[in-house]
């Protein structure tokens, strides 16, 4: 039968075994056995406390305050040791990470610019050569600036709802970068002034369209010049530098008749095969030949449309997809590799 002397003799022999080994302790998880050990629903401390009920009524607070007491003691015991290896560990991670300042230092992947993006800096470079100016519109447009001062009638395919992404006041997500041929020949009316004017114009576009050629949002580059007695023999030179200096060599080109309701007359531009120089392959289907973009002498009622006197001044212009020409000078085969963010793509594209 437990009296009041043995137990208390218990709890003091249980406080000095328990501070000792706490303190002996030299990792947090044994740290934690311990206080399972000594103060869990399991440990010494609860098992000495059965033994209470045994004692009179009147001997019973003053174990109470004793086990309090031991409790609270071995408590503090236990955060200050947890305090203690923290501390330690702390200073081994600090230690083990220090950086030491003789060695080399740690190299980064540089960045690069994105394969469109250098591609747009490049075409514009070489018209900018030419004394052409850079100019840039807003890609939210209205119908006149993308159909109606550009000649294109209202039945035509351009303005279904299926090729265009209309917003519901009659705004529209620009399908072409031509609206800033239409803007750039407006400003220069407004402020009083004549051709010649020479401009350049990259920016995003986009279409409902979508597949290993096609992408909803793409980057066209507009070319246009006015000026008095231009010629289609105006057009081919300017396409014919163009072309050779950005693929880097001398390239044979050709006009095909076409039809754009912008430019009349029309053409389509043909370049020999960048892969099989004009022999023959599968990408050019045999024919020696890729066509690359659509060009014309500006239309007379789009000069008309901004105010300028089709009968003293003329003008070519023409458009071409950024993404289609970069994929053939780079031999890309899809142009979704160019949303995707492949890290591994961009890298070999960029160095």
């Amino acid at each position: 039968m437990s009296d009041l002397a043995d137990l208390k003799e218990r709890l003091e022999r249980l406080k000095h075994e328990a501070i000792e080994q706490i303190y002996l302790a030299d990792s947090l998880p044994s740290l934690e056995q311990l206080r399972i050990q000594y103060l869990g629903k399991k440990g010494a401390l609860t098992e000495i406390l059965k033994g209470v009920g045994q004692l009179p009524a009147d001997e019973r607070p003053v174990i109470g305050r004793s086990v309090n007491s031991l409790k609270h003691d071995l408590g503090e015991a236990l955060r200050e040791r947890e305090a203690v290896l923290r501390a330690q560990l702390e200073e081994e991670r600090i230690a083990s990470e220090r950086i030491d300042v003789t060695l080399p230092g740690r190299r980064h992947p540089r960045g690069a610019m994105h394969p469109i993006q250098k591609g747009i800096h490049e075409m514009t470079a070489i018209f900018q050569q030419l004394g052409f100016l850079v100019a840039e519109g807003p890609e939210v447009e209205d119908e006149f600036h993308n159909f109606d001062a550009l000649n294109i009638p209202p039945e035509h395919p351009a303005r279904a709802m299926h090729d265009t992404f209309f917003f519901a006041d009659g705004h529209l997500l620009r399908t072409h970068t031509s609206p800033v041929q239409i803007r750039a020949m407006q400003a220069m009316v407004k402020r009083g002034e004549e051709p010649p004017l020479a401009v350049v114009a990259p920016g995003r576009v986009y279409r409902c369209d979508y597949d290993m050629t096609h992408s909803p949002m793409f980057h066209q580059v507009e070319v246009f010049q006015v000026g008095s007695k231009l010629s289609m023999a105006h057009l081919k030179g300017i396409l014919k530098f163009f072309l050779s200096s950005y693929f880097g060599r001398e390239l044979p080109i050709r006009l095909r008749p076409s039809y754009f309701p912008f430019t009349e007359p029309s053409a389509e531009v043909d370049i020999g095969c960048v892969f099989c120089e004009g022999k023959g392959c599968r990408v050019c289907k045999q024919t020696g030949w890729l066509e690359v973009l659509g060009s014309g002498m500006i239309h007379p009622n789009v000069l008309k449309a901004v105010g300028i006197d089709h009968s003293q001044y003329s003008g070519f212009a023409f458009g071409l997809g950024v993404e289609r020409l970069v994929m053939l000078k780079h031999g890309i085969p899809d142009l979704r590799l160019f949303f995707e963010n492949d890290v591994r793509f961009l890298r070999r594209m960029g160095a």
